[in-house]
């Protein structure tokens, strides 16, 4: 009988390291990275309005109670003292909740400007998916912008389309919070109504432009921090 003299098979060699984009396992990983990214967006979205949302109610539901309050006790500085009490406890949570917000808002630019760095990536596999993009593939603050279609460039409309975002709302309200407060303070200490409302539009005004002030320079640190790797090519180079 003949005798059966096959080698056993050797196992294949371990796959090397990803050397190319055109590897395709490169394009499964950049794939896994843009859903994630796409998650986390998700998530950040769901927090901003969740917060929003708590703050709103937690509001409604404190100028009940002082409703209430007021059904049982005279209109005097006792009142007064509950209502800044309790105002005041909403603008402290005003403040937290807005700088949440803000925190949020700049997770979801990062989530924008990884993928828009993917799909650079995208593009240098497979160049000819490049004019069905309507998004960015270029990660500076100009590429990563394009995301977000309906935010002005600058100047005055930016800032008021900030005044639209759920930011700028509560920002609007928490600098509204601080007016209410300081004219219930002017209140307290005997003076005038005039002079409550004067000191109320004063503070009023100035916790926004603190808030604004935060948020520019915050996002100003932060933007500046994440390197542009595929920057946005100048229109007047000719390469």
């Amino acid at each position: 009988m003949p005798v059966d003299v096959t080698q056993p098979h050797e196992p294949a060699p371990p796959p090397g390291p990803v050397t190319s984009l055109h590897d395709p396992r490169a394009i499964q990983i950049l794939s896994t990275e843009h859903w994630g990214l796409l998650s986390a967006r998700s998530l950040a979205y769901n927090e901003a309005f969740t917060r929003g949302g708590m703050f709103l109610g937690f509001l409604s539901m404190s100028f009940v109670a002082l409703a209430l309050v007021a059904g049982a006790m005279s209109a005097g500085s006792d009142f007064l003292l509950v209502a800044a009490l309790v105002i005041g406890f909403d603008f402290v949570i005003g403040i937290t909740t807005y700088g949440r917000i803000v925190a949020a808002n700049f997770e979801d630019y990062l989530a924008v400007y990884g993928m828009a760095r993917i799909r650079h990536g995208y593009g240098e596999i497979a160049p000819i998916v490049l004019p069905y993009f309507t998004t960015g593939t270029h990660d500076d603050q100009q590429g990563v912008l394009i995301g977000y279609p309906s935010a002005p460039a600058g100047g005055l409309g930016s800032l008021l389309y900030g005044l639209t975002t759920s930011s700028g709302m509560i920002g609007l309200i928490v600098a509204m919070l601080g007016g209410v407060l300081a004219f219930i303070g002017v209140l307290l200490v005997g003076a005038s109504a005039q002079a409550g409302f004067v000191a109320a539009a004063i503070v009023a005004i100035a916790v926004f432009a603190t808030l604004l002030a935060f948020t520019y320079r915050f996002h100003a640190r932060t933007q500046a921090a994440l390197p542009a790797r595929f920057p946005t090519p100048d229109e007047a180079d000719p390469t």
